[in-house]
Order: structure tokens, then C-alpha cells, then sequence
């Protein structure tokens, strides 16, 4: 990956006696201590992390110091890469390394994925756990922290996993189980460290997708429980699924090598190359990495990136908006380079297009090339419905497959109709004066020092106004396009006034957008009627199955038997047509209540393998209908709306 380019301190290297945050530390350190601890010791362990995550974090001289008590002082050095790898933790304390203090800390330290590691290029790599780059959405960077396995990955031919993947799968499925069984106010410190050892050893057993999809799994646990403002239960709901799908089906030998996935992405050569650059995007993660990506594309228009990822937060993204690009020797900044092109020779270029900055890699700046042109002319003419349904070709079982679909920008023409809620509404400009179907744009991040809301809360203010946008589709809701870049619509007034220093366009997540980018209010057209904003998702009686899968996530198996038990019905799905999903729910509220007896009478614990596979297909099939009605809704024909409807009615379950 590049060098670092922020004027921010390297949180690897903190001053001394400066306020710092904590380091991030690899999933096998924070299994370990736990594992460390004596039973009496455990159980006092969730109200620790509570107790010392509030404790202020300095910089010492022999690394970051958290004082837990007068002689228990628990210090972190972290390594190069700014992640407690190994025996980095230690406590001053007379239990260390098997004490209290040591094994909290590290529980309320971010979990890390892994190290970048050196590529064939020479540049150095860094790479998401479903092995794309750091190039996704902020706040999250898509898949997490930037990482790299630590053992060879094992293949997975047409035959069937190895033994050893099958039962890194088991032991992985039987965490997730146990804890999709407890729910989200059970699945405290220890059961997290089970799925963190778990994981370590599927990763080690070269599967990183279902590693990955447990290290997602453990962050989600972690944020329910603290109540973090930025938690979503949908986003657990949808990561627990994936992970009990992928576990279940590799511990049962699936030979799908999909289930496998990839992480190591190294460069390649790519020989010579001409890039245009289209737009910069801020990404700042939930683990404390930072940076800029910026987009660019070729005259064949095929998308890569250049990135600047490193640790430092939302100051790093701030600093890094005009920080020198590494792969050109002109010192150009991604500012310019957003706005520009460049000529490469020698380039090296990962599989998911991103751009190396070896020693053999040479970047000459060239002329930039304006969004009417060439690529980006084509981009524009495609019908966004069209371009919207390709992007959502995904697993619908997968969502870092769908995200990875989904992440090819798309560009559209459309005409401001005003704000709703979180979203502001759009059309489509279609030819001969004509509207599309009714889009929502929602900010891309909602993070306060991006320029993302405030931008979209200007082009909200003026009904009518035309803007060409550059943006992606969002797999998870009804036609909605998360805007990144916007720039004025050729041949008409009512559009944009850029600055000529902007080139013709505005980076949503770092140039604001003022009063006077926009068109007089004598200039305006009227907007087109916004008719009754319907969302066919929300409206179905499809929430039924909605609210009991997410129910079974935040209160665990009791509170899906509780739900039968207080008499709720499922006949309201049937009468729709959901028949599929009725019987779905009922043998999941079924199961959720199933308790045997041994051979005196007396209650014995089912297990939990049974329900959870009850709950994976009735979460799978739900994610599939609505999958079905959300490409749907991208086209704005009743026709293609009736037809997803009988897809989901079908009896069949999704698979």
C-alpha cells in the first residue's frame, strides 16, 4: 500500500504522556488471554472491560499504559503495523500474564484482522478479510480492518475441503450457534472469545471468508451490548446468517469454493496504462484507519484506485484529501489526481484494480478528461435501472459478496424532487423529457467531519435542480443510490455552478457545496410530482419475518419460544401469498421451543445445532425475497413488482 501521507501521529508511534486510543489486537491474542483465566475469573470479566474501557489511555515510553489499579498497570506494545500481534500485553500485576486486568484490556481493544504484508510489486499490501481493498463506503471500511492471513491458505478443490477446513468449520459453526442460541445479553466476553479462537483457526486452516464473517460477527456483539450509536441489528442479523451458512455447509463438505473466499490479492504486472481520475472518497473504519481512495478510470472503462489507508481516524481522512499521491514522482495530490490523469508504465495492479507504487512503477500526470466524454459519457447513457440490476448480482446469502458487486460506481442524470426523512428524492432524467422511477440518495457516510450530509441537505433545498451524480447502488434498500460525486448537467441551466478549480465536478465527501453552486431561484424548473412514496420492502407483510429473525438476535432462543407462546400469528403471511416464509417462522418458533427429557423426566438442553439451522433458513429466505423486491423496485414496472412477489410466495424455500 502507499506510504503514509497524513501530517497526523502515527498511532503506532505515540508521543510520550499524549492521549491515545487503543491499539487493535489480532483475534488469537484476546482468545487466549480469556482462555487464561480461571472460572471464578471469567465470570467477572464483562463487568472489567465495562470498568477499565473507561479508563484513560496514555503513552508511555515503553509503549500505551492503562492503569487498572495501584500495582496493576497493563502495558500495550503494539508492532510495526500498530497491532498487538503477540506477547505485546503485559501487566504489572502478581497474576500476569493470567490476570484479570491484562485479559480485560485486550477484550476492550478493537479487533484487528491481521498485518498488511509486502507484495510482489514491493509495495506493501493491505487487504480486507473477504480479500478486497479498503476502498468500501465509510464510516466501515468494507470488511474491516485492513488485513493479511498468517498461515498459507489450504485449498478447496471440486472434491470437498480438507479435514483440517471441515473441522476449523465445525468448531466455527458451534460458537456461532451458541451464541445466535444466547443472544445478543449472553454473548458476553467469553462466548466472543470462543468465536475469536474459532476464527483464528479457520483462518489458519486458509478459510478467511468465514473467519472474517466472525470477526464482523464479534464486532456487532461488541456494539449491541455497549449500545454504540452506530450499531445496527440488521447489520449482526445479516453477519450471523452468513457466517452459520458458510460453517454449516463447509463442516457438511460443500464443495462450492465460493464458501472458501480469497485474502491474499497480490500485484501483478499491468504494463502500461492510462487512467482518468473520476473522484475521491474519505474512509474512515470503526478500527481507527483512515485515509482517502480515489477513483479513476480507463478509455475501456475498467475502474481502479489509488489508496491511502492507514491508522489515524477521521483526522487521518481529513489530511490524506491532499496528500501527495505515491505512484507518481511529480508529488501530484489525490486532489488533483481526481482531476486529472495519469500515463503509468510499469503499473501493478491488484485483482479488485487497485494501483501499486513499487520501485519499477513510473506515473506521468496527463490531462484530465471531463464526465462528457469518453467512459464517463458512456456511464452517464446506460439506463441506471439496468446498470442498478447488474450491481445487485450477488449471493443473496452473502453480503460481502453483494457489497463487492455493488462497489463498481454507477452514474445517472437526475432531478432533485426534495427531502424525506434520512434520504433525499430523486428521478431519473431520461430522454425526451421523461422521469424515472423514484430514487432515493442517501449519504454515503453520516459521519460529522465528512461534508457527505451537509452536501445532500443542499441539493434537498432546491426542488427542481438537475445534477449528474456518480454514486453506488445500496444492496440493502429500495432503490437507493449512495451518491459520491456530483457535477452540473450538460446543456441546461438549472444545474450546478461550479468553481472552474473543481474541473467540472464536487467530491461529495470533501468539497461543500454552497448557496452559490447552485442555480438562481428564478432559474429553477418545477420538480416532478414525487407521487406517494411507497416502499415495497417495508410495506409487505414480509416485517413479520423480520422482527422474529432479528428477535432471535438480540434475546436468544427464549424469547423466539416466548413469541409462539404469547400467540403470535403467522396467518397474516399466509393470506398474502408468503407461504415459503409462513412455514419457515413456524418451524423456527417450533424449534426455538423443542425441549427433550431424559430417562428420569427431566429437561434436558437440545442443543443448538437444530435451531440454528431452522433460523438460517428462514433468515436466507427472507434475504432472498427481499433481494428479489429491491431489484424490482430499480425498475418502476408493476409487471417486474408482481413477478418478484410470486418469486418470494413460492413455496419452495430459497436455498
Amino acid at each position: 500500500m502507499n506510504p503514509p501521507t497524513s501530517t497526523t501521529p502515527d498511532a503506532v508511534a505515540p508521543t510520550a504522556g499524549s492521549a491515545v486510543s487503543l491499539p487493535p489486537v489480532a483475534p488469537g491474542v484476546v482468545a487466549a488471554a480469556v482462555e487464561g483465566l480461571t472460572s471464578r475469573l471469567r465470570k467477572k470479566l464483562d463487568a472489567a472491560i465495562e470498568q477499565y474501557a473507561a479508563l484513560p489511555v496514555e503513552a508511555g515510553d515503553e509503549g500505551i499504559r492503562i492503569t487498572c489499579g495501584e500495582d496493576a498497570i497493563v502495558t500495550l506494545s503494539p508492532g510495526p503495523a500498530g497491532v498487538i500481534a503477540d506477547d505485546q500485553a503485559r501487566c504489572g500485576c502478581l497474576l500476569q500474564p493470567r490476570c484479570l486486568h491484562r485479559a480485560a484490556v485486550l477484550s476492550a481493544c478493537p479487533i484487528a484482522d491481521g498485518l498488511p504484508h509486502p507484495t510482489a510489486g514491493g509495495e506493501e499490501g493491505v487487504t480486507a478479510p473477504d480479500g478486497s481493498s479498503p476502498t468500501g463506503p465509510a464510516p466501515d471500511l468494507v470488511g474491516g480492518t485492513p488485513t493479511h492471513p498468517t498461515a498459507a491458505e489450504a485449498p478447496t478443490t471440486a472434491t470437498g475441503p480438507a479435514a483440517a477446513q471441515v473441522a476449523a468449520a465445525s468448531g466455527l459453526w458451534a460458537a456461532a450457534a451458541a451464541v445466535l442460541s444466547a443472544g445478543v445479553p449472553a454473548a458476553g466476553a467469553v462466548p466472543q472469545s470462543e468465536l475469536l479462537r474459532a476464527a483464528h483457526t479457520a483462518r489458519l486452516a486458509g478459510l478467511p471468508w468465514a473467519a472474517a464473517a466472525a470477526l464482523r460477527v464479534v464486532r456487532g456483539l461488541r456494539a449491541a451490548r455497549a449500545h454504540h450509536p452506530g450499531h445496527r441489528l440488521a447489520d449482526l442479523v445479516c453477519d450471523l446468517r452468513e457466517l452459520l451458512l458458510i460453517t454449516g455447509r463447509l463442516a457438511g463438505g460443500d464443495p462450492d469454493p465460493a464458501l472458501v473466499g480469497t485474502v491474499r490479492r497480490d500485484y501483478q504486472p499491468g504494463g502500461s496504462l492510462k487512467v482518468h481520475g473520476v473522484f475521491r472518497e474519505p474512509v474512515i473504519s470503526s478500527t481507527g484507519y483512515g485515509g482517502v481512495v480515489t477513483h479513476m478510470v480507463t478509455e475501456n472503462g475498467r475502474w481502479y484506485s489509488v489508496a491511502d489507508v492507514k491508522p489515524g481516524g477521521s483526522a487521518r481522512a481529513r489530511g490524506a484529501a491532499t496528500a501527495p499521491v505515491s505512484i507518481c514522482p511529480a508529488m501530484l495530490n489525490h486532489s488533483e489526481l481526481a482531476r486529472t490523469g495519469l500515463l503509468i508504465a510499469g503499473a501493478t495492479v491488484s485483482p479488485d484494480g487497485r494501483l501499486g507504487a513499487g520501485r519499477d512503477v513510473r506515473a506521468t500526470p496527463v490531462a484530465g478528461m471531463p464526465w462528457t466524454e469518453g467512459p464517463m459519457a458512456a456511464l452517464f447513457a446506460r439506463p441506471l435501472a439496468e446498470a442498478a440490476v447488474t450491481r445487485l448480482s450477488g449471493h443473496a446469502w452473502s453480503e460481502q459478496d453483494t457489497e463487492e458487486k455493488a462497489r463498481e460506481p454507477v452514474g445517472c442524470d437526475l432531478v432533485i424532487v426534495g427531502a424525506a426523512g434520512d434520504h433525499v428524492l430523486a428521478r431519473e432524467l431520461l430522454p425526451s423529457e421523461r422521469y424515472g422511477p423514484l430514487i432515493r440518495l442517501v449519504p454515503a457516510s453520516q459521519h460529522s467531519e465528512l461534508a457527505h450530509v451537509d452536501n445532500l441537505r443542499r441539493l434537498a433545498s432546491r426542488p427542481g435542480l438537475l445534477v449528474r451524480v456518480v454514486g453506488r447502488v445500496a444492496p440493502g434498500r429500495v432503490a437507493t443510490l449512495l451518491p459520491l460525486a456530483v457535477g452540473p448537467v450538460p446543456g441546461t441551466n438549472t444545474t450546478l455552478r461550479l468553481p472552474s478549480e473543481w474541473q467540472g465536478h464536487a467530491d461529495l465527501g470533501y468539497d461543500r457545496l454552497q448557496g452559490a453552486h447552485l442555480p438562481p431561484q428564478d432559474a429553477r424548473m418545477p420538480p416532478p410530482p414525487a407521487d406517494d412514496e411507497v416502499d415495497p420492502v417495508a410495506s409487505a407483510p414480509l416485517w413479520r419475518v423480520r422482527r422474529l429473525i432479528e428477535l432471535a438476535v438480540s434475546g436468544g432462543r427464549r424469547a423466539v419460544a416466548e413469541s409462539a407462546r404469547n400467540g403470535d400469528s403467522h396467518a397474516p403471511l399466509r393470506s398474502a401469498g408468503f407461504q415459503a416464509a409462513a412455514d419457515l417462522v413456524t418451524a423456527l418458533t417450533a424449534e426455538a421451543d423443542r425441549r427433550g427429557r431424559d430417562a428420569f423426566g427431566r429437561l434436558t438442553d437440545p442443543g443448538p445445532d437444530r435451531y440454528a439451522w431452522a433460523w438460517v433458513a428462514a433468515a436466507t429466505h427472507l434475504a432472498t425475497a427481499e433481494r428479489a423486491m429491491i431489484q424490482a423496485s430499480w425498475q418502476g414496472d408493476h409487471a417486474l413488482r408482481a413477478r418478484a412477489l410470486n418469486l418470494v410466495a413460492d413455496n419452495r424455500p430459497a436455498t
